[in-house]
């Protein structure tokens, strides 16, 4: 079985191995005409339930037979440009050099004695994100799994950087449409159940500021203790960015943290033409960002940003093991003194080859065509009666409602909104998202894929009008 590690003896078999199991993927990358198949999990269960693991196959071959079977010919394919449904992207050549790469060699990027110049790497593409973001000279920060440990490790810092003993004093606030992990970091926190306070939001789904002062002023006034306000720069419904200007404004006046959860926006930061839409976000205290969003990199690459590196002390523990004491005099640096995680792939690395491949600006140009993509779809889904869209994107996002002519019961209309959803991904045509407005079902495109054309979105738009037609007729017809 040693002949499976890989070492110094192995490397031919390695190089044998990855290029079969990467043929295998280009082939499917290639033949593949829609972004799903269709396959429901009663047609996929049984076929992984009969794999005995105890009982291996012995053969790589014959491992990647099995692999089509139960994985690659019924994945959903992000790459389609008719996937437009979550925050995913199709990822860019160089970062997928990039995964590769740091799989094989196995950083951990806790200490500097598992990373070495790995650790170096992701400090620069801190300070460059940082750089980008205009946080200031003592800004720092550290890569996550994800938005949501982003959040949960901004939050942190700001709890421990309030000046109150009582956590059931504390209070954050945030737009009614912002990420559901504020609420979940505040749980995970310890936290009073009503510690997060819901700040309505405008007709174009940004947190309303005049209410925000109002319940700064309210909480101020009971004696509790604004611990933070969560603006976001790209709802996840919406693409919705909030006024980050005047809501810097109101922290600094009642001296509370700013986080901006810029996880979907942060692709405006190397944005050609876009960059000021986040305008205001270098006056934060924290930063969210996915690179995996709107950067086109592979799952998972994150970051939380800092204005003030020492801040990042309230992460830090030390273990004789790891990371002592000692070690911070000799000036050995150890990311485990910032990090909520101990052993941490090496995610920055993606990023850097993509940027030393293609540049910030090639990135931007990319982010600029999918945002460019939301305006023209927009555009038809104005025009179009057959659809109520709800409010012109700030990124790439559009939150639509096939509205029938012939049919004015909301419920009746809601079902008939599912029911194309549903259909269009049992169908493996097209696959699109779904939230709910003002109580009511609607649909979503999260377009992040710039081969997705115009005529794509026309082609799913009629798609989704012609299943919720045939739902409606369908219900007619049980009705008469």
């Amino acid at each position: 079985m040693r002949s499976h590690l890989l070492n110094d003896t192995t490397a031919e078999r390695y190089r044998r191995t990855v290029t079969d199991g990467v043929e295998r993927v280009a082939a499917k990358l290639a033949a593949t005409d829609r972004p799903f198949t269709g396959v429901t999990v009663d047609d996929l269960a049984p076929a992984i339930d009969a794999i005995d693991l105890d009982r291996p196959l012995l053969d790589t071959d014959a491992v990647l037979d099995e692999l089509e079977d139960v994985y690659l010919r019924d994945a959903i394919y992000f790459h389609h440009p008719r996937y437009l449904a979550h925050l995913n992207c199709p990822v860019v050549i160089p970062a997928v050099l990039g995964e590769a790469i740091l799989s094989a060699v196995n950083s951990s990027l806790d200490t500097w004695d598992q990373s070495a110049g790995g650790t170096l790497i992701e400090r620069k593409l801190i300070d460059w994100t940082t750089a980008r973001i205009g946080l200031g000279p003592n800004a720092d920060g550290v890569f996550t799994s994800g938005g949501t440990q982003s959040n949960l490790q901004a939050l942190l810092l700001a709890r421990e950087e309030a000046k109150t003993d009582s956590l059931a004093k504390l209070r954050i606030f945030a737009s009614e449409v912002s990420h559901f992990s504020v609420k979940k970091s505040a749980k995970l926190l310890g936290l009073a159940p009503d510690s997060v306070v819901s700040v309505p939001v405008d007709h174009d789904k940004r947190m309303q500021t005049v209410a925000l002062a109002h319940e700064l002023e309210r909480c101020k006034a009971a004696g509790l203790v604004p611990m933070a306000v969560v603006a976001t720069g790209g709802t996840t419904d919406f693409g919705s960015i909030d006024p980050l200007p005047e809501i810097a404004e109101l922290c600094a006046q009642y001296g509370t943290w700013m986080h901006v959860d810029a996880a979907y926006g942060c692709g405006l930061l190397a944005s050609v033409k876009y960059r000021g839409r986040i305008d205001g976000i270098e006056r934060a205290d924290s930063v969210t960002v996915d690179y995996h969003k709107s950067f086109f990199q592979p799952v998972s690459s994150s970051a939380v940003l800092v204005r003030d590196a020492s801040t990042l002390r309230h992460a830090t523990y030390h273990a004789e093991y790891l990371n002592p004491r000692r070690m911070v005099q000799e000036r050995i640096p150890n990311q485990v003194d910032k990090s909520l995680q101990t052993t941490r792939r090496f995610d920055a690395l993606k990023l850097w080859v993509t940027l030393r491949t293609m540049g910030a600006d090639g990135i931007g140009q990319l982010f600029d065509e999918v945002c460019d993509l939301a305006v023209e779809g927009w555009k038809l889904l104005a025009a179009d009666p057959r659809f109520d869209v709800v409010v012109e994107p700030s990124l790439s996002t559009l939150v639509f409602r096939y509205i029938p002519a012939a049919v004015t019961d909301p419920a009746e209309i809601d079902r008939a909104n599912l029911y194309a959803r549903k259909a269009l991904f049992a169908s493996g045509d097209a696959v699109v998202a779904g939230t709910k407005v003002a109580g009511r079902h609607y649909l979503k495109f999260t377009l992040l894929n710039p081969e997705t054309t115009a005529e794509d979105i026309a082609v799913v738009l009629d798609l989704i009008a012609g299943h919720a037609e045939q739902y409606l007729g369908e219900s007619l017809d049980r009705a008469s």
